[in-house]
C-alpha cells in the first residue's frame, strides 16, 4: 500500500483530526495507536522519548521547537525509543550539539516510531487539558484511501490504558547487575558519592537508566530483576533493600507485582518505590488507584514535602494516582502535589518503607528531590 510521504495526520477519539508534516517512521494504515498526552518539559526530549513509562502513549511536546541537540547515548533512559508517537510544533532543521550522534528524525525512523510536526501544539494541549487524555492514531495513510472519518472510527476501536498491563512489554528478560554511576560532564561513569556496599534489588517495571545511576551514586550495588520475579527469588539474593521502579500502564492491572510488594511488606525489608512502584505499593497496602484526567507529564510539577514544608519542582510522568482516602489507617501522606492536591508520596511510620509519585533522578528536570536516594540508603543503614 502506498503512503502520502508529505502528509501526516493525528486523529483523536473526540473526532479531532490535525494535519502536519511527517518525520521519523512513515506509517501507513493503520499507523501508530496510543493514548495522547502532553509533556510540558522545555528540555529533555531524548529522555522523554526513551522513558519506558511512555509505552502505549503518543506524546505532544509543548515546547515549540524540538530536536536541536540531536541524539546521544548519554541522555537515554532506555536502549531505544518507547513512545508510540511524537508530536511537535517544529522539528529543528539543524542539529548542533557536539555530543549528538544522529538526528531525532533518523532515530525515530529506525525505531519505527512516527512523528508529526507543523501542529498547533498549544491548541492540541488545550484540548487534551480540557477533555482529558484521549486515544489517538498517528498515520501517513493517504486520505483518499483512509478518510478522516474512517480514521476517527479506527481510533475509537483501539484500547485505552485502563486495565492494561504494559509492564510485561518493557521489563527486562533476565536479571543483570548495574554499577554505572551518575553521568557528569567530563566524568562519564563517575565514581559514586558513597561506597557501593549496600545491595539493592531493583524491580524493572520499566526502569529508567538515570534512576539506576542515582541508586549507585547514593551508595548501592544494584541487581535488576524482571517484573515477574517472585519475592522469594529476590530475597534469596540477600538484598539490603528493595527498589520498585517506574513503568507504564494501569497499576491495578499488574496484580502479580502487587502480590510481590505485599510479600516484601510482610518481610519488613527496606522498600522504596517511584511512580508505578509507588502506586503498586499503595495497592499492596490495601489502597486504590484511579486514572487522572490528563496525568502529570513534565519537569515543572510543584510538590510539597509535608515533613519539611519545602517545595520541590519535580519531573513526573504518570496517568494514574493513589486515592488519598484509601490510605487512611494504612500509610501516612508525605508529599502532595500543589497543583491538584493529589498524592505524591507516602511512608509507613516506624517502618523503612516509603514511596513517591515523581522521578527524583530528574532526567529531564531539576534536581530538587535527589535527596530521596540518600534517604533510602539511610533507612537501609539504620535497618542493618
Amino acid at each position: 500500500m502506498s503512503t502520502t510521504s508529505d502528509l501526516a495526520r493525528l486523529a483523536l477519539e473526540d473526532g479531532t483530526v490535525v494535519r502536519g508534516k511527517p518525520f521519523g517512521a512513515r506509517l501507513d494504515d493503520p499507523g501508530a495507536a496510543g493514548e495522547v498526552v502532553f509533556n510540558t518539559a522545555l528540555t529533555g526530549y531524548e529522555e522523554v522519548v526513551t522513558d519506558p513509562s511512555y509505552r502505549g502513549q503518543i506524546v505532544v511536546m509543548t515546547a515549540p521547537e524540538i530536536g536541536n541537540v540531536g541524539w546521544n547515548p548519554d541522555d537515554l533512559e532506555s536502549a531505544h525509543p518507547r513512545a508510540a508517537g511524537f508530536v511537535v510544533r517544529e522539528l529543528s532543521p539543524v542539529v548542533s550539539n557536539w555530543r549528538s550522534r544522529a538526528s531525532l528524525d533518523e532515530v525515530l525512523a529506525e525505531a519505527g516510531v512516527p512523528g508529526i510536526e507543523g501542529v498547533d501544539t498549544r491548541a492540541l494541549t488545550r484540548r487534551l487539558r480540557d477533555g482529558g487524555a484521549m486515544r489517538g492514531i498517528l498515520t501517513c495513510a493517504d486520505p483518499s484511501r483512509l478518510s478522516d472519518r474512517a480514521l476517527v472510527e479506527a481510533v475509537r476501536r483501539t484500547p485505552g490504558l485502563e486495565g492494561r498491563d504494559l509492564v510485561r512489554e518493557v521489563t527486562c528478560g533476565a536479571s543483570y547487575p548495574w554499577s554505572e554511576g551518575v553521568w557528569r560532564l567530563g566524568q562519564k561513569n563517575s565514581a559514586p558519592r558513597r561506597a557501593p556496599d549496600r545491595h539493592v534489588v531493583a524491580y524493572d517495571f520499566g526502569i529508567k537508566t538515570n534512576i539506576l545511576r542515582g541508586l549507585v551514586d547514593a551508595g548501592c550495588r544494584v541487581t535488576v530483576v524482571p517484573a515477574t520475579t517472585p519475592a522469594k527469588e529476590a530475597l534469596a539474593l540477600a538484598p539490603d533493600g528493595i527498589f520498585l521502579s517506574n513503568g507504564p500502564g494501569d497499576p491495578a492491572a499488574v496484580g502479580y507485582a502487587v502480590k510481590t510488594c505485599r510479600a516484601f511488606l510482610d518481610e519488613k525489608v527496606p522498600l522504596f518505590g517511584i511512580c508505578l512502584g509507588h502506586q503498586l505499593l499503595g495497592l499492596a497496602l490495601g489502597g486504590t488507584t484511579y486514572k487522572l484526567k490528563f496525568g502529570h507529564h513534565g519537569a515543572n510539577q510543584p510538590v510539597m514535602d509535608l515533613a519539611t514544608r519545602k517545595v520541590e519542582i519535580t519531573s513526573q510522568n504518570h496517568g494514574f494516582a493513589v486515592d488519598v482516602a484509601s490510605l487512611a489507617g494504612k500509610a501516612e501522606l508525605s508529599h502532595v502535589n500543589l497543583n491538584d492536591g493529589t498524592v505524591e508520596g507516602m511512608r509507613l511510620p516506624g517502618r523503612p518503607v516509603f514511596s513517591v509519585q515523581y522521578h527524583p533522578e530528574a532526567s529531564p528536570g531539576p534536581h530538587d528531590a535527589t535527596y530521596l536516594f540518600d534517604r533510602f540508603v539511610e533507612l537501609i543503614d539504620a535497618s542493618r
